[in-house]
C-alpha cells in the first residue's frame, strides 16, 4: 500500500494513522504473506517519528506482520526523527545523487553532459534551455534544499553566512581551503567552529561537504583544512553564464569540473559503506583523492590537461603510505567514461 504526504489535506499524524489502519487490514487479511506499507515524503508530517513508533510497537506486541518503508527527500529530517524517535527499529537505505550509468541509461547522455549538467533527472528534460534548466537547479532544487531542510529544522544563528557559504562551496568545489580562508572570502567575522558545523549540515542535506586530509591519525584528519566538494556538479554549473560547449573549451574549469565529478562519485556510489574518502597534501604536493576501507588504500589522481597549482603527489604519498592501488584517471589513464561506469567499491578492493 502506498501513500504520500504530498497531499494538499494533510492531517498531520491522524493521516499517518488512517494509511496504518487500512495496511493493517491488508496485514491481517495475508497473515502468512503479510503487508507492506509505503510512506512518501514522511519528514512533512508534524512529530511523524513518535507516531510511527507507537503503531510500531503496537504492531509488534500484536504479532502483525507488516513492514513500513520510509520515503523522504530530506537527509536531515529523515535521519533525524529516525536517531530521536525510532532507534533500534529501522534500517537505513541511501539514495543518492544518480550517476553516470543511471543518466545514461535513463536519457542517453555522453559523459561531458553528465559532467556538466549532473545527476539530477529532474532537471535533464530541461537542459536544450539552459536559462531554464539552471533556474530550475537554483529555484527548485537548491533554494528548496536549503531553505526547507536547513533552516527550517536547525537554529541557523548566522542564515546568510550558511548561504554564502553553500556558494563559496560550489564556487571552489575541488579546492582546499581552510576555514580562516573561507572566513575572509565571505567577509564575516564569524567563528571556525560555526562555519564547521555549517558545512556539517550541507552535506547531511545532500549538497556539499569538506573532504579530509589523509593522515594516519584521524584526530589531525579533522583538524584539516577540507577539499570542498559538491555532491552534483550541477551545483556548479547553473550559476555560470557559459554553456556545456563553452566550459569544455575552457581546461582550467572544465578541469575543477571532472575532478568534482569524480569526487562526487566517490561520495554518493560509497554512501552507506564503509569506505572513506579523502585528500592528501604535503607542502605543494597532492594526491587527488585517497579511498580507504579498513586496512586497504587506494590513491586517486585526475588528470585532464588542465595546469594545477599543486604538483602530483603519487610517488611522496606512495613512500609515506604504500596504498595497495594507484589510480591515474584521464588523460594517459583510466578512461573517464569507464571510471564512472565502475563501482568504488571494485577501485578499493
Amino acid at each position: 500500500m502506498y501513500a504520500s504526504a504530498d497531499g494538499p489535506l494533510l492531517e498531520e499524524r491522524l493521516w499517518i494513522e488512517q494509511q496504518w489502519d487500512q495496511a493493517r487490514l491488508q496485514a491481517r487479511s495475508a497473515p502468512s504473506a503479510g503487508a507492506l506499507l509505503v510512506l512518501d515524503e514522511v519528514q512533512k508530517v508534524s512529530g511523524w517519528s513518535e507516531v510511527i513508533k507507537q503503531l510500531w510497537d503496537e504492531d509488534t506486541a500484536a504479532g502483525v506482520s507488516l513492514k513500513v518503508l520510509l520515503l523522504g527527500s530530506s537527509p536531515l529530517l529523515m535521519e533525524r526523527g529516525l536517531t530521536e524517535s525510532l532507534a533500534g527499529r529501522f534500517e537505513v537505505i541511501r539514495a543518492p545523487h544518480w550517476s553516470f550509468s543511471e543518466m545514461e541509461n535513463a536519457f542517453g547522455w555522453k559523459l561531458d553532459q553528465f559532467i556538466y549538467f549532473g545527476g539530477y533527472p529532474g532537471a535533464a528534460p530541461l537542459i536544450e534551455d539552459h536559462d531554464r534548466w539552471a533556474r530550475y537547479i537554483l529555484d527548485s532544487l537548491m533554494e528548496t534544499a536549503v531553505s526547507r531542510d536547513i533552516l527550517l529544522m536547525s537554529r541557523i544563528e548566522k542564515p546568510a553566512l550558511l548561504r554564502r557559504l553553500f556558494q563559496l562551496g560550489c564556487e571552489y568545489s575541488s579546492q582546499v581551503l581552510s576555514y580562516q580562508k573561507m572566513l575572509g572570502q565571505l567577509h564575516d567575522a564569524g567563528n571556525t567552529t560555526t562555519l564547521a558545523h555549517y558545512l556539517d549540515l550541507l552535506s547531511a542535506a545532500g549538497l556539499l561537504g569538506g573532504i579530509s586530509k589523509f593522515s594516519g591519525q584521524r584526530v589531525r584528519q579533522r583538524a584539516s583544512s577540507p577539499k570542498l566538494q559538491v555532491f552534483n556538479t550541477a551545483l556548479m554549473t547553473a550559476s555560470t553564464a557559459l554553456s556545456c560547449h563553452e566550459a569544455r573549451r575552457k581546461p582550467d574549469f572544465w578541469g575543477r569540473l571532472l575532478e568534482s565529478a569524480v569526487g562526487a562519485h566517490l561520495i554518493n556510489d560509497g554512501s552507506g559503506s564503509s569506505i572513506e574518502v579523502f585528500y592528501w597534501r604535503e607542502r605543494n604536493r597532492e594526491v587527488d583523492f585517497v579511498l580507504r576501507k579498513g586496512q586497504r588504500v587506494t590513491a586517486i589522481e585526475v588528470k585532464s590537461g588542465r595546469k594545477k597549482s599543486s604538483l602530483p603527489g603519487m610517488k611522496a604519498f606512495d613512500a609515506v603510505f604504500r596504498p595497495q592501488r594507484k589510480l591515474l584517471v584521464g588523460v594517459q589513464g583510466i578512461k573517464a567514461e569507464e571510471f564512472f561506469r565502475t563501482t568504488v567499491e571494485h577501485w578499493i578492493s
